[in-house]
């Protein structure tokens, strides 16, 4: 066997630690690039913080999906203003937009020099900003993965600079700054994390470490998303689902996903449609093709085992089959009003170019067993 495992330099986790956010930041610089989300006022206090300590502070907002021209903006503004570190809080865009931001001041060049997919993919060779990463909600885990999604208009698709460089050097996660997620963004977001965790340990990729954090966040999620989306202010719910996005992200980022994320790729960059909302309509319809696949073609396979280990951790019934587990996601997802993807802008008519762009997706070559196109075009249009 043989794998690697990394992650951000520091992880920081608890009720009210973003107060010590001042202290960590001005050891790495004296002018910080804020990056925030559409709503500024939310970093208000993270911003007194930093210049009570005497830092200067630089504010850019990421309004939505990042993409490459906002990227190439916030590096501008870093270097006009000569920022010497760089925190993001927000989202996982806003996370996203910071991480490629602050390789892009350091690494000079054109942003598709470094893109994947569209672009020439060259290797970052300097090292980015110190970034310090804060999520204010609990999903994407994109504060200790080693890639950032972008948005390229220019050719409908979401695409990932990638590098360990990436890597935040510091994650402070307090879900107390998730309470005010709105029910709607507490479902879509949670259901990502679950997809990930879910993904990650039916990968072909999954190894030993992976694993434990998969277990645990798929437990920690199953427990207590519902609860977080009917009372938001409820603590233990709030810091079960943190800690379920932390572990999803590691877990990804480690082991890869799977066909959900393959498909959210091509429909993120064509419809702007919020990437948790994607992969949470998704998800039940995934597992059920991936099981039937796995019980033709795949019969006592290790993966097809995994789902029922999952469908035990999500039930509790130490009996459960895979079947089981699907059918416990899909009433999850209906209690938590997961929209179709035709409320997201999808038709029919686009099914075939999303599945032709979605075998390509990186993502996919991690799923536990390859699917026909007559499958993937299947899960679209039971998904619409």
């Amino acid at each position: 066997m043989h794998f690697e495992f990394a992650t951000a330099g520091r992880i920081i986790f608890g009720q009210g630690k973003v107060g010590e956010v001042g202290l960590l930041a001005v050891q790495m610089g004296k002018h910080a690039l804020v990056i925030t989300g559409s709503h500024v006022e939310r970093a208000a206090g993270l911003i007194q913080v930093l210049e009570d300590k005497g830092m200067r502070v630089t504010t850019f907002q990421v309004r939505g999906e990042p993409d490459t021209g906002i990227v190439a903006e916030g590096s501008r503004l870093a270097r006009l203003r000569r920022c010497d570190v760089v925190i993001g809080m927000g989202g996982g865009s806003v996370i996203d937009a910071g991480k490629a931001i602050a390789a892009l001041v350091t690494n000079h060049g054109d942003i598709f020099d470094f893109l994947e997919v569209v672009g020439k993919a060259q290797t970052i060779t300097r090292p980015p900003l110190p970034y310090i990463a804060i999520p204010t909600t609990a999903g994407t885990g994109a504060e200790v993965t080693k890639n950032a999604v972008l948005v390229s208009k220019e050719h409908g698709v979401k695409v990932s600079m990638r590098s360990y460089m990436l890597l935040p050097r510091i994650v402070v996660v307090d879900p107390e700054l998730t309470y005010s997620m709105p029910p709607h963004v507490t479902a879509n977001t949670g259901l990502d994390a679950l997809t990930q965790l879910i993904e990650a340990y039916v990968s072909l990729n999954a190894n030993p470490i992976t694993d434990g954090m998969c277990r645990e966040g798929i437990m920690r999620s199953a427990r207590s998303l519902e609860i977080a989306y009917r009372d938001g202010n409820n603590a233990a719910a709030r810091e079960d689902m943190a800690i379920a996005s932390l572990l999803s992200g590691m877990a990804l980022a480690n082991a890869k996903l799977g066909a959900v994320h393959g498909f959210a790729a091509p429909l993120g960059g064509m419809f702007n449609a919020p990437h948790g909302a994607i992969c949470a309509r998704l998800l039940p319809i995934v597992m059920e093709t991936n099981v039937q696949a796995l019980k033709t073609r795949e019969i006592g396979s290790r993966a097809l085992k995994r789902y029922d280990e999952i469908a035990q951790m999500i039930t509790g019934d130490g009996k459960a089959k895979a079947e089981k587990g699907v059918e416990w996601v899909r009433d999850l997802c209906k209690r938590l009003d997961v929209e179709p993807l035709s409320g997201l802008g999808l038709s029919r008519s686009d099914i075939p170019e999303i599945v032709e762009r979605a075998k390509r997706a990186s993502s996919m070559k991690g799923n536990p067993v390859e699917l026909t196109d007559k499958e993937l075009t299947g899960i679209l249009e039971r998904a619409l």
